[in-house]
């Protein structure tokens, strides 16, 4: 095992703890172990947990009525169960990170499983079907389209995984670059879409899932293509939600975007964070497994909805609100126009990019 994959193993319990978990713990505390202790109404103890535990509740209860409202749900009856053995889902770029992880546990539920990648995928599992595809190109995505229809079936869940970096300036970018990431991360959602749609709105029932980035939300220094890209599909994906159910008449139709940070995948294994406990506490790293569970949670659930990983995220959109001084410190907190200076590009080189270089395993310690 070299060393940037070394990266990726389990580290300490303590690495651990940050704030998504201490967030996950408290908005499941009720506090009452304080009554058990002798406190009693009015003591200031008392009154601080009932308070939070009803504000708790009401955040919830807006959180999940708005989920409902957007979703035509009930607050007394929940959608049927999921019958995941009748799916058949298509997953782009699933040959490797993210994507790979998916589709082996979306197996294993035996669900069918299409992986359209230009790389084959390496797996056991007999219900897995690999297609090469460049799904950046229109041509090969209907192609393989009618093939997957002819073959298995009209698929009912889209995973748009596919993604690539450059990590360059704009103005060391070349137009092989900027078309590359925007064919991958943006045109590709196009080309699936029109692809697989038709049948769902047909139907009146499927599910689609983005996978956007933070970096869609925000600008930083070295990730103008790849922001711009991110930028882009959230916009689509908010149309898209609009189109399905104004005028297309198929709110059935789900649609989930997924907005991270960063992911421990081999996309972004080379960009240089900082490695201090207060960074990681309050911006930890996502690893993969938290983003396939996730995205099985969303199937399960049947909503169309926004999911922001990790805890932080949630704050990223309004940023544009704030005073500058506000925007660039937290501009400079996160050292985001720093991260990509010794970036390698490991996921999607082209041929004439030749192969990885040599990774310097030199981490940035604050």
């Amino acid at each position: 095992m070299d060393d940037h994959e070394q990266s990726y193993e389990t580290g300490p319990i303590f690495d651990a703890l940050d704030i998504d978990l201490v967030v996950k713990v408290l908005s499941h505390t009720a506090f009452i172990f304080y009554y058990f202790q002798g406190a009693r109404w009015p003591d200031s103890v008392i009154v601080l947990s009932a308070g939070f535990c009803a504000a708790t509740s009401l955040f919830w209860f807006v959180k999940w009525y708005s989920r409902l409202f957007r979703n035509q749900g009930s607050l007394l009856f929940g959608p049927g169960p999921f019958d995941w053995g009748e799916q058949i889902v298509v997953i782009t770029g699933g040959s490797s990170g993210i994507g790979e992880l998916i589709a082996n546990t979306l197996a294993v539920r035996n669900v069918t499983v299409v992986v359209l990648d230009v790389n084959p995928i390496v797996t056991e599992n007999y219900n897995i079907t690999y297609y090469k595809c460049d799904v950046s190109q229109w041509e090969e995505v209907e192609a393989i389209s009618k093939q997957i229809v002819e073959e298995l079936g009209h698929p009912t869940v889209l995973i748009n995984n596919a993604g690539v970096v450059q990590g360059k300036l704009l103005l060391d970018l070349t137009p092989e670059d900027i078309q590359q990431t925007l064919s991958v991360n943006t045109l590709a959602h196009f080309w699936t879409l029109k692809a697989f749609l038709p049948e769902m709105i047909k139907n009146k029932t499927g599910h689609i899932i983005n996978m956007s980035s933070v970096a869609g939300m925000v600008g930083m220094a070295k990730m103008i293509d790849y922001n711009a890209s991110k930028a882009a599909l959230i916009s689509l994906h908010e149309s898209l939600r609009y189109e399905l159910d104004h005028q297309y008449n198929a709110p059935g139709v789900r649609t989930t975007l997924l907005i991270a940070g960063h992911i421990l995948t081999p996309l972004f294994s080379t960009v240089r964070l900082s490695q201090s406990r207060l960074y990681k506490f309050f911006v930890p790293s996502l690893a993969p497994i938290t983003i396939a569970k996730a995205v099985i949670a969303a199937l399960d659930e049947q909503h169309s909805r926004v999911i922001y990983l990790p805890f932080y995220a949630h704050f990223v959109p309004y940023l544009w609100v704030m005073p500058s001084f506000i925007r660039d410190f937290a501009q400079w907190l996160s050292g985001c126009d720093y991260a990509m200076d010794d970036f390698v590009k490991v996921s999607g080189r082209r041929p004439e990019e030749g192969p990885v270089p040599e990774i310097r395993n030199d981490t940035k310690n604050d």
